[in-house]
């Protein structure tokens, strides 16, 4: 039977580069896999997704993120019923592909690691962070969706690794390769 995967989660703040990481560890040899990805799948593809706001919403939301984000991101009751519908399908695809990989490191992006309590799932976890003037330049207007999410200093104080993503992609990638040799070895 072949060895699971060491499993890594990357988490941080909206802009703060969790994407580019997770690039990163791709392109040192890990197995990646982005959770927004899978939710944009569900909502592009899933029939059952696709029926359950098509139900709530009406017809003109099914498939359209726009939409959806203007309905969840300005009402928190719906929000909550879009991820209680979302998130155990983005988490049994992300277990389906961990069980699949074939690779000494299995990276997933997981933007809710900490508020869904899916930390238990990962060996490890890697916070990046940026300030929030360097967030705020990446993706403007942050605060109206940051104020739902466990603060970045907590994120670091409960990670095994954190990086602040301020610098260039040269550094992410330094530091990236450096947490690949503290987890597996030079």
């Amino acid at each position: 039977m072949a060895r699971r995967p060491l499993a890594v989660a990357i988490t941080g703040g909206i802009a703060a580069g969790k994407s580019e990481a997770l690039a990163a560890f791709a392109r040192h040899g890990a197995a990646t896999l982005s959770a927004d990805a899978l939710v944009h799948d569900l909502l592009a593809e899933d029939v059952d997704v696709r029926a359950a706001i098509r139900e709530r919403w009406g017809e003109d939301a099914v498939g359209d993120r726009a939409r959806i984000g203007e309905i969840v991101f300005h009402d928190r009751s719906e929000l909550d019923w879009l991820e209680q519908l979302l998130h155990p399908k983005t988490r049994a695809a992300a277990d389906a592909w961990m069980a699949s990989v074939d690779a000494p490191v299995a990276v997933v992006e997981v933007p809710l690691l900490y508020e869904t309590g899916g930390e238990k799932r990962f060996d490890a976890v890697v916070v990046v962070t940026a300030p929030p003037d360097v967030r705020g330049t990446r993706r403007p207007g942050l605060a109206e969706r940051e104020s739902r999410l466990i603060a970045d200093d907590e994120k670091v104080q409960l990670a095994d690794y954190a990086y602040v993503n301020d610098g260039s992609l040269e550094e992410l990638d330094a530091f990236v390769e450096s947490t690949l040799e503290a987890l597996c070895g030079p």
